[in-house]
């Protein structure tokens, strides 16, 4: 059984706003984000296959409303008070406003000068005293194993406190958190964040392991990172799952080469979109296919000693790789996102894809070039394709792009797709040159929130870069590019003189 013990200290999200309400005794349950985190890990512990007991204690100011007390079902949960100020007022008050029998009580604690003029106390009392005849039975007295979750979080790290979260709930220790750090971290009171944590000790939310969120201006825009990988149709309370995240925004790509959605909802706003997708029926069409000046690159490569294959995981593969992207910090006209980049995190990187091929490009045993292919439902895509600047005029990437067909071919994969036509022209011509077209489709952004609706209309939810037409958009190409070459020259010289001055130091020290 994993042992819950939740202390709902404030109402909001926003500590400003929850230290006001506190300050001016103000109790409203109105808001729509008020405990917002609390309902969503509600929600998580109301998903969870496992064995849980959740003990809820709520101040004065977190009175549960009806949102919340539909969620706190008996069996897993149960209502308790968390006494502030008034040990006898606040627990009639609790029962009455909750319509649920109140059995144990915890004492909100604070050491913070501050926190105790918040709460109306006494300077020096960080905690109020409870009479001796009050009612209600002290949790304190049977959570003597007690574990801080957001502590241990932030002291330790997700890894360490997975590790630990089994023992403890073999060691019947009971877990305590505070809804305040779910997503927010505290370097003051060393806390946070626990909802990673609390996913996998809950093992619920999968649904959203490969969701990320973008803001723009203050509208928070939901993608799933696999969209091209999968079929997404979002459910309603996998959308209702995200409003509660502060999600504005949700957008996916239909994938019509393969799984065309019926009828969508009018309510989902259609842009149009695109990626470069070449079909495969077999490797010797494709070959048939591209141009004379293609093949001949792809001979060519050969011809100078370029060996490519399929190659495994490793760290040897992973050093490789960590060389490429370290070579130059610019390539095709701007900056490379992955210069400067750790071996550590390459290999990191490398190691988190299970299904995927690795190709290698080999000159004398050292490894030139790499691709990278992903494998999806219904198609295969081209994660990643680089060489070595140094190597440029042995046609590397051509050789890679074969060998990529002829992995798909004989996997019996139809459909390879390489990114999307239409932002870097002298890469669309490489694409197009080795068979690549441009697959128009439809993405799709559904708003979630008021704020969401106004962002679709203001067109503030799509990224400049897609919002702004082709016309505008290539004549400003090459001052985007001289604007992302100079940021990286800029942060390269700090980087140097960074390094300068700590070398400076340890030698005069």
């Amino acid at each position: 059984m994993i042992t819950l013990r939740i202390d709902v200290d404030y109402p909001y999200v926003s500590r400003v706003k929850s230290f006001l309400y506190v300050a001016l005794r103000i109790k409203s349950t109105k808001s729509e984000s008020y405990l917002r985190n609390s309902h969503i890990i509600a929600h998580m512990i109301n998903e969870s296959s496992k064995q849980v007991k959740a003990y809820w204690f709520f101040t004065p100011y977190t009175i549960p409303d009806q949102r919340m007390l539909d969620l706190l079902n008996q069996e897993k949960h149960e209502v308790a008070l968390h006494v502030a100020t008034r040990p006898f007022e606040e627990w009639k008050t609790l029962e009455q406003k909750s319509n649920r029998k109140i059995q144990y009580y915890t004492i909100h604690g604070t050491q913070r000068l501050l926190a105790m003029l918040l709460w109306g106390r006494k300077l020096g009392q960080a905690q109020v005293a409870i009479p001796e005849d009050f009612p209600l039975k002290s949790f304190h007295e049977r959570s003597e194993l007690t574990m801080s979750l957001d502590r241990n979080r932030y002291l330790h790290g997700y890894e360490a406190v997975i590790g630990q979260i089994e023992d403890w709930v073999q060691h019947d220790v009971i877990i305590s958190l505070h809804p305040d750090w779910l997503f927010r971290t505290s370097k003051k009171t060393q806390r946070g964040p626990i909802y990673d944590s609390l996913k996998t000790m809950l093992d619920v939310d999968s649904d959203l392991d490969t969701v990320t969120i973008r803001k723009s201006l203050s509208v928070r825009v939901a993608r799933d990172f696999r969209e091209y990988y999968k079929n997404i149709n979002p459910t309603d309370p996998f959308l209702a799952k995200l409003q509660t995240r502060d999600v504005d925004v949700f957008t996916f790509v239909e994938r019509k080469w393969c799984c065309p959605i019926i009828n969508p909802p009018p309510k989902w706003i259609r842009v149009q979109d695109n990626i470069a997708l070449l079909e495969i029926r077999d490797y010797q069409i494709w070959w048939n296919s591209i141009g004379k000046k293609t093949r001949n690159m792809v001979r060519r490569a050969e011809k100078d000693g370029v060996q490519v294959d399929i190659v495994s995981q490793s760290d040897k593969l992973a050093e490789g790789i960590w060389r490429i992207y370290n070579e130059i910090p610019v390539r095709q006209g701007r900056a490379f996102p992955h210069y400067g980049e750790s071996r550590e995190t390459v290999a990191t990187n490398m190691y988190s894809e299970d299904n995927s091929t690795y190709v290698g490009a080999y000159i004398g045993g050292e490894l030139v070039g790499f691709s990278q292919i992903l494998h999806g439902d219904n198609i295969a895509i081209l994660s990643n394709i680089l060489a070595m600047q140094k190597h440029l005029d042995k046609s590397i990437n051509n050789a890679l792009i074969a060998k990529a067909v002829e992995v798909c071919a004989k996997r019996g994969e139809h459909w390879l797709m390489y990114g999307r036509i239409g932002n870097h022209p002298s890469l669309d011509r490489f694409k197009e040159n080795n068979g690549f077209s441009k697959l128009n489709i439809t993405r799709y952004y559904i708003p979630l929130t008021s704020k969401g609706k106004l962002a679709v209309k203001l067109g503030l939810h799509q990224e400049l870069k897609d919002a702004l037409p082709d016309a505008i958009k290539y004549p400003l190409l090459p001052a985007v590019n001289w604007v992302s070459r100079t940021k990286m020259r800029v942060n390269i010289a700090f980087k140097k003189r960074q390094s300068a001055k700590v070398d400076a130091s340890a030698m005069g020290g």
